[in-house]
């Protein structure tokens, strides 16, 4: 199994410092999301105090040359603080900070997708929107093979992996376990987390989240896992279709209802959703990938629990369908509706901007409304 080469040197050695008093001083780590839309970059800087909150972050800034985000002849990027979590990885009093990218003139950069959400979710805040978002994810070697794989083939086919336990069924348990304590220490909202269907394929789930907490949430959960999986020398494929073939791809399947949607008769809400949903499916698939659709071409097939990429449906328990309600929702009359189509490698921050501007702003059409502040 391919491991990377820092996965071997000595965690012990590397405690001994760990454990040594800081003083007053706090490590804040700055993560930002750089131009790829996909991929996470970090640094860190010292802070004299232990923030409390994200007004005690200062601004800071980094070559957005380096990160696929500007020109070298003027790549000075800004990191706008805008979500405070704790650093499992350093401990208490350190921070893990999630930071928004501006550009030289302070408009966003083109990656930095949480302004114009925030904004969106802000406009209908009165009716309290809930996401959950369920995160799978392929854990692969540095040599890009499905960690506990053969070398030279295939394991057995899809059955027995989901939900599986044991050594012949779970691969990577250890990574998944990590994650889950250190995102419970970081105070992010996993709420659970299960192996998949595909050998070596897990997910985790993280909400219920209101508003722009989603986004916020799942990136740092992304960015928790990477470092876990850094820590053990194996790598975190969020790729809506790692393994082409008889084989799941991996979604991010997303969860929403509002205050209606939760009360008595909110399956009336639910219905009327969906049905705005149907009318603009081409606009969603556009937002649920960072390529514009192209990346869950390769994922919504019709095959392996997907709907096709070029139909919308909905249904009652349908794991086959855009739109899933589940049964005890149908039962109830009330709850939430799960949309199946977003990718693995999704932007949190485009999918929940894209149900409330449909669900809840009743925009129609190819395009997103411009608002005027």
């Amino acid at each position: 199994m391919a491991t990377s080469a820092s996965s071997s040197l000595s965690k012990a050695v590397k405690q001994q410092y760990m454990d040594l008093p800081q003083g007053d001083k706090v490590q804040a780590m700055y993560i930002w999301i750089d131009g790829t839309g996909e991929g996470l970059r970090c640094k860190t800087r010292t802070l004299d105090s232990e923030p409390k909150t994200i007004d005690d972050l200062p601004e800071w800034n980094f070559d957005g040359s380096s990160t696929y985000q500007s020109e070298g002849s003027n790549s000075d990027m800004y990191l706008i603080p805008s979500a405070m979590f704790r650093d499992p990885f350093r401990k208490d009093p350190n921070k893990l900070v999630l930071c928004e990218v501006l550009k030289y003139n302070r408009k966003p950069a083109e990656t930095n997708l949480r302004r114009t959400c925030k904004k969106i979710m802000d406009m209908v805040k009165d009716q309290h929107p809930w996401f959950g978002m369920e995160q799978e994810y392929t854990i692969l070697g540095v040599d890009g093979h499905p960690y506990g794989w053969p070398s030279n083939g295939f394991p057995g086919p899809q059955g027995p992996y989901y939900c599986g336990v044991g050594a012949d069924k779970a691969y990577g348990r250890d990574i998944v376990e990590a994650h889950y304590k250190a995102c419970l220490y970081a105070g992010v909202q996993i709420c659970g987390t299960n192996a998949e269907v595909m050998p070596a394929q897990w997910e985790f789930q993280v909400g219920p989240c209101e508003g722009i907490n989603m986004g916020d949430h799942l990136w740092v959960a992304r960015f928790i896992l990477h470092r876990v999986c850094e820590d053990f020398g194996v790598v975190a494929s969020f790729d809506p279709k790692p393994i082409p073939g008889n084989w799941n791809g991996a979604g991010c399947h997303t969860n929403f209802s509002t205050k209606e949607m939760r009360e008595e008769e909110g399956l009336k809400f639910i219905e009327e959703s969906i049905e705005k949903l149907s009318r603009r499916h081409r606009y969603h698939i556009r937002a649920y990938d960072p390529k514009g659709g192209l990346d869950n071409a390769r994922r919504l097939t019709g095959h392996h629990e997907t709907s096709n990429i070029h139909e919308f449906s909905a249904g009652v328990a349908n794991r086959g369908a855009s739109i899933r309600i589940p049964r005890s929702v149908g039962q109830d009359k009330k709850g939430y509706f799960e949309d199946r189509r977003p990718s693995a490698n999704c932007d949190p921050y485009a999918v929940t901007e894209a149900l409330i501007r449909t669900c809840l702003l009743n925009e129609e059409g190819e395009e997103p409304v411009e608002y005027k502040n």
